[in-house]
């Protein structure tokens, strides 16, 4: 009996998987496109909604093993260290040459939702800051007469100003007085963004454009 018994255990524990290789104990061993990673199994339960969760929690997933018991995961190993990574101490650390595109693909299929967001959110934020570049100084000269000058004055609004004011003499005589005519240039700041200029700096830009080429 005794010799019997001995021979049951030794077949449950070769039956077992070993705790180094992907089975049940504290340290799971993952195969990624080849390469192989170790971690805890406290790591990978980190978001419970995951890929990763699921598989060392034994769920049912199609994941085969190596012949060291490590799972196989048909994924690009160069981003799966990044999401290891966050795993283990919630920061996302990429290296200068990784792109995040690459690393966003592979947090989108073990979908882990908080990893997903910042990595949006960190392309947002370079999106938003290329697209920010140094403004541009607009002139126009307009030709006006003296009598209009104040009406002038009105239109110079959203960031138009008066740069100089040339006279350029008198241009006709109303009643017994000569009318002086003038140049006046102005300029505006244009900031350049994904979709040009706003509708109503267009707006007021046609505007002084038109009163220029009607004067």
């Amino acid at each position: 009996m005794q010799t019997a018994g001995r021979a049951l255990r030794m077949e449950a524990a070769e039956a077992a998987p070993p705790a180094g290789a992907g089975g049940w104990g504290k340290w799971v061993r993952l195969n990624v496109g080849g390469t192989v990673f170790l971690t805890t199994r406290q790591t990978l339960c980190r978001e419970q909604k995951s890929f990763l969760s699921r598989l060392c929690r034994g769920e049912e997933l199609q994941s085969d093993r190596d012949e060291t018991g490590a799972y196989l995961i048909d994924r690009d190993p160069t981003y799966f260290g990044p999401i290891l990574n966050f795993l283990r101490h919630g920061k996302l650390v990429l290296d200068k040459d990784m792109a995040e595109e690459g690393v966003l693909e592979e947090a989108e299929f073990y979908n882990i939702g908080p990893l997903i967001r910042i990595i949006k959110d960190r392309m947002e934020e370079k999106d938003y800051t290329v697209t920010q570049v140094p403004p541009k100084h607009v002139y126009r000269v307009l030709q006006c007469q003296e009598e209009e000058l104040t009406q002038m004055v009105s239109t110079m609004s959203d960031g138009w100003r008066f740069e100089q004011l040339v006279n350029i003499g008198s241009s006709y005589n109303y009643g017994s007085e000569d009318q002086a005519e003038f140049l006046c240039v102005v300029s505006k700041e244009l900031y350049s963004s994904p979709h040009g200029l706003s509708s109503e700096s267009s707006r007021k830009t046609k505007l002084l454009q038109t009163r220029g080429a009607r004067m």
